[in-house]
């Protein structure tokens, strides 16, 4: 037998290769395929059918440019969409794959028509459930997507699929859900890597309610929205166009980046202390390795993307494939040096310690902390009396409120959101920018002591 999970990092989302004998089928592949037509050839199978839990809102899915390749057909979720691709599952709706049987299960509740798809052993025993996004690994499927308005529905629709179907399968089935610990299609999904029914109705917090109107209350609720989404939204409906592999930009000179760079988002993933040091100016940093987790809220679809890099850039070009990101005509060759040696102007940020800031509050100066991290984290390590929050997910709709005339110190956990933050106010206009390093573990100032309220 197959069964295999691919992992796309920063996205946390989860892929599965399942079959028997010389068959297999692929449960919400990523738009990158090439991993599941290397693991085909290698296991000596044929894809023979893509399936699809959902219509995803985080990524792009892949099933067409898997069926370009393999030549199988699509089965979709959420029949009520007009898809441009692919045919619809039905509920009860089976697939073979030597002696196994694949079936489809309608679990409604994240999507209005969510699927499940549950294998079946050689012995037609219930043996593993791919339950998409209804039910994680200490979580369950996010209800707003479709509105506050409507969460409380959706919510309900979750609780009948949960405790009246997936759950009622038996404590030893097997769970794959699509995403992992990290994703932002659940607010508190557990580093579990595997997981069972048992292990969730004994453990998961969400399936600890007695009725339904508790599970409601408990589910229904907003979660962050990256604008991305609502592109990956049409992309997932109508059907990405089907490129056959990620871009491949070309190296270009100083000069001919700087050209391109005047019309393009210029996007820096090399260290933050590379960056702060020296960048282009306007350019938006988020380190290589934040790509998946931030550029769905700084990079704009609607532009060319060009890179400066100490990576390869074929590994920023694939996680940004992932989301969308298809316009990637080039990258700066020789980077940073290249771009120096030519004559170029470029910007820095300039960087403090926590140590530092502290001194600078007893002193006296008179600054503007911005702190960028979450709530919840502000909740649990300590406030910074006199900051003004904005987390950093929010920036981009919140400049009205940071003013432009004040000398900002920018504060996360460890610096690396403090320079996405300063690099995205630099590329707006503002001057007067310092990053944090470190976290509050060096907090020391006597004037400014840590708030827990």
């Amino acid at each position: 037998m197959l069964l295999e999970r691919m992992e796309s990092g920063g996205l946390a989302h989860y892929s599965y290769m399942v079959g028997s004998g010389t068959e297999a089928v692929v449960v919400d592949p990523r738009r990158d395929c090439e991993e599941y037509l290397s693991l085909a050839r290698k296991r000596g199978v044929r894809i023979t059918a893509v399936l699809e839990t959902h219509r995803n809102e985080d990524y792009v899915i892949g099933s067409r440019e898997l069926s370009a390749r393999a030549g199988c057909p699509i089965w979709h979720a959420d029949r009520q969409l007009d898809y441009g691709y692919g045919e619809p599952a039905e509920d009860g709706q089976s697939w073979k794959t030597g002696p196994l049987r694949i079936e489809a299960m309608l679990t409604p509740g994240h999507t209005p028509g969510s699927m499940s798809y549950l294998l079946y052993d050689p012995q037609s025993n219930p043996w593993i459930c791919f339950t998409g996004d209804a039910l994680f690994a200490g979580d369950v499927g996010r209800t707003d997507l479709l509105g506050m308005n409507r969460a409380r529905e959706m919510a309900g629709m979750l609780y009948d699929s949960i405790y009246g179907k997936i759950l009622s399968l038996g404590d030893g089935v097997i769970l794959c859900p699509a995403h992992g610990s990290g994703s932002v299609c659940g607010s508190e999904i557990s580093q579990r890597l595997w997981t069972t029914v048992g292990l969730e109705r004994k453990h998961n917090p969400k399936l600890r309610h007695e009725d339904r109107e508790a599970f409601v209350e408990d589910v229904a609720v907003e979660l962050e929205r990256p604008p991305y989404f609502t592109l990956m939204e049409k992309l997932n409906s109508q059907g990405p166009p089907v490129l056959g592999a990620p871009p491949e930009p070309v190296a270009m000179s100083a000069s001919d980046f700087k050209e391109i760079a005047e019309r393009a988002t210029v996007l820096d993933t090399r260290t933050e202390l590379a960056f702060s040091s020296a960048h282009l100016p306007g350019a938006q940093f988020i380190q290589t390795e934040r790509v998946p987790a931030f550029a769905g809220w700084f990079v704009p679809h609607d532009r060319p993307i060009v890179l400066v890099t100490d990576d390869d850039p074929a590994e920023v070009v694939r996680l940004l494939f992932r989301m969308g990101y298809d316009d990637i005509p080039g990258f700066l060759a020789g980077g940073m040096l290249s771009w120096h040696t030519s004559g170029q102007d470029s910007a820095s940020i300039p960087t403090m310690t926590v140590q530092d800031l502290c001194g600078r509050l007893d002193a006296g100066e008179e600054l503007l902390i911005l702190d960028v991290r979450s709530g919840a984290e502000l909740e649990a390590t300590g406030r910074i009396p006199g900051s003004q929050h904005v987390h950093l997910t929010t920036l981009p709709r919140r400049l009205d409120e940071i003013p432009r005339d004040s000398s900002l110190v920018i504060f996360c956990g460890s610096g690396l959101r403090s320079m996405i933050a300063a690099s995205y106010l630099a590329g707006n206009g503002y001057h007067d920018i310092h990053v944090v390093l470190g976290g509050l573990s060096g907090w020391s100032s006597i004037s400014c002591p840590l708030s827990n309220g």
